[in-house]
C-alpha cells in the first residue's frame, strides 16, 4: 500500500453540448487516484447524469452555480476550480487537476505515482509540472508554435493557501509562483479537436468568460463552422493516444488535412520558431511557476 493519498479534481459544465471528452479525462487517471472530485456546474444539457454514469465509488460530485458576472480574464474558471479543490478532504496529500479536455496516457501512471512518492516529504516542492501535447483539427496533428504553452502544473499539494490562478490554467500560493519539479509525463490536450460546428459554438461561449458582449460582436466569427485552416503551424503526431480515447477517435465524423510545410509567421515569429526547433529553448517564454 502506498504511503500517500492522491485525489483528482475537475470542473465541468455543458460537456455534452460542447463535446468535451470529460468521461475520458476522468477515467484516464481514475485508476491511480483514491478519490475524484467533480464540480458540475449548472448546465443546459445532461452533464450531471453523464458524470453519474461513471458509477465509481471514487467519484464525489458537487453541484455548483457559475457566476456569469466574472467575465474578466476567465475568473469564473478559477472560482469553480477552487470550489472543487476546497472539497478535497484534509487527509489527501496530492491533488491532481485535469480540465475537461485534458487526458493522461496510461503509460505515464507509474511515472506520476513514483514522483508523488519521491517528492512527498520534500515540502519545498509545491507541485509537479507536466509537458503538453496540444492536438488541433484532428487527432493526427499537434500545434508546434509558440501559440501553445509547453508546460503546466497539474499536481499540487493539498495546501489551501494554493489557489487557482487567473483563468485556471495554473496555480499560485499566497499570490506567489509555485515551486515545482518537472516530471517526464505529458498531458494530451484535445480542446481543439471537435466537429467544426461544435468548435464554433464552444468559441462563442468561451469568449463570454473573458469579454463583454460588444467585444464578442466585433471580434468573434459568427460562422457556423470553425475554420481550422487559420492556424500558424502544425506537425504530425507520431505516437499513440490514451486507451480511453479509442472510441472517440473511431467516431470522428469530419475530415481535416493540413500541409505541415505551410507556416504562417511574421519574420520575428519565424526566427523564434526556428531558434526553438534548433536549440529546444523557447525565448521569452511566460512561466507561471518556478522550477527547482
Amino acid at each position: 500500500m502506498r504511503k500517500f493519498k492522491i485525489c483528482g479534481f475537475t470542473i465541468v459544465r455543458n460537456a455534452i453540448k460542447y463535446d468535451y471528452p470529460i468521461l475520458e479525462s476522468i477515467k484516464s487517471i481514475l485508476p491511480i487516484v483514491d478519490e475524484y472530485i467533480v464540480a458540475v456546474g449548472n448546465s443546459e444539457d445532461e452533464t450531471l447524469q453523464l458524470i453519474r454514469s461513471i458509477n465509481s465509488p471514487k467519484i464525489k460530485i458537487i453541484e455548483t452555480t457559475w457566476d456569469e458576472t466574472l467575465r474578466e480574464g476567465g475568473r469564473v474558471l478559477a472560482d469553480e476550480t477552487n470550489k472543487a479543490f476546497d472539497a478535497i478532504s484534509a487527509d489527501t496529500d496530492w491533488c491532481f487537476y485535469l480540465q475537461g479536455d485534458e487526458v493522461i496516457h496510461e503509460k505515464y501512471h507509474d511515472t506520476i505515482l513514483n514522483n508523488c512518492a519521491k517528492y512527498l516529504d520534500e515540502k519545498v516542492v509545491d507541485g509537479l509540472l507536466f509537458k503538453y501535447l496540444h492536438f488541433y483539427g484532428s487527432y493526427d496533428y499537434l500545434g508546434d508554435s509558440r501559440t501553445w504553452y509547453k508546460n503546466e502544473i497539474r499536481i499540487i499539494r493539498n495546501d489551501k493557501s494554493i489557489r487557482s490562478y487567473r483563468d485556471a490554467q495554473g496555480f499560485r500560493k499566497n499570490g506567489e509562483k509555485l515551486k515545482v519539479k518537472k516530471i517526464d509525463a505529458s498531458v494530451f490536450h484535445y480542446g481543439w479537436v471537435k466537429d467544426p460546428r461544435s468548435q464554433s459554438e464552444k468559441q462563442k461561449k468561451f469568449h463570454q468568460m473573458w469579454h463583454d458582449d460588444e467585444w464578442i460582436n466585433q471580434n468573434v466569427s459568427k460562422a457556423d463552422e470553425y475554420d481550422y485552416s487559420i492556424i500558424d503551424s502544425l506537425k504530425k503526431f507520431e505516437g499513440t493516444h490514451p486507451e480511453v480515447m479509442n472510441e472517440r477517435l473511431q467516431k470522428m465524423n469530419w475530415k481535416f488535412q493540413f500541409d505541415i510545410s505551410r507556416k504562417k509567421f511574421k519574420l520575428k515569429e519565424w526566427l523564434l520558431y526556428q531558434f526553438e526547433k534548433i536549440t529546444g529553448i523557447r525565448l521569452f517564454e511566460y512561466k507561471n511557476y518556478n522550477k527547482i
